[in-house]
């Protein structure tokens, strides 16, 4: 369809008008059309310029935004999710020997084995709280909302290395410490609603009460403290 000046050459087209002309990728697109009304971008292509601009007009394979749209297209090319791609799985960090120091570690509770990276948590946009639990009750805001408020009871990953063999031939199930079997959470490649409300699809949801935070130190503060 690219030779007719349509879908894929047009998506390029648009993207290059919001690259430089700072343009909402409607727009953008809006003005392809207008100098060329045959001119039309698939859905899967339009949902690639949706997410360019909201990464800022950039590529940036690191992005949490980036991970999560990379994941939905893996769920929805592999539905019987044999053999996934290995890039996918974020390294286990006790394959590695340091945590780079901007990095938080989060650690199992029970037996303290390295789980995930704090690059490896795919934040996503608060929700509407208990409102978007028709099937609970209001009063029960303490519950979905955690100690001390908090409406986010659980950390929303992309997958982990240790978590492949539980990931595979499977929708959903459980996600277990691969150390002490201790349950940490759930995954679902069809969503799972956060506490806050808010559905994230695919969903690889460690709880927070199952994980403790380990702060690495820069080498530098290291050395004073010993000192």
């Amino acid at each position: 369809r690219s030779r007719a000046g349509v879908s894929r050459s047009v998506a390029v087209v648009t993207a290059y008008l919001m690259k430089t002309e700072g343009l909402r990728w409607e727009e953008a697109y809006a003005a392809v059309r207008a100098a060329k009304p045959e001119a039309e971008v698939n859905p899967g292509f339009q949902e690639q310029l949706k997410l360019y601009e909201a990464m800022g007009c950039a590529v940036d394979s690191s992005s949490g935004l980036y991970k999560r749209y990379r994941l939905q297209v893996l769920a929805e090319r592999h539905p019987e999710l044999q053999d996934l791609p290995r890039e996918v799985f974020a390294v286990d960090p006790t394959s590695t020997c340091q945590t780079p120091n901007t990095e938080v570690l989060y650690r199992c509770r029970k037996c303290r084995r390295a789980l995930f990276r704090s690059s490896s948590i795919l934040s996503h946009t608060e929700g509407s709280g208990p409102t978007a639990f028709p099937h609970k009750r209001v009063t029960d805001r303490a519950q979905l909302c955690g100690a001390g408020g908090e409406k986010c009871t659980s950390y929303f990953t992309e997958p982990v290395q240790w978590m492949e063999p539980a990931l595979l031939g499977v929708m959903e199930g459980q996600l277990l410490c691969p150390k002490c079997t201790s349950k940490l959470g759930s995954f679902s490649w069809r969503g799972e609603q956060c506490s806050c409300g808010r559905w994230v699809t695919p969903a690889f949801q460690i709880h927070k009460s199952r994980v403790d935070e380990a702060r690495t130190l820069p080498v530098g503060n290291f050395q004073a403290a010993k000192a």
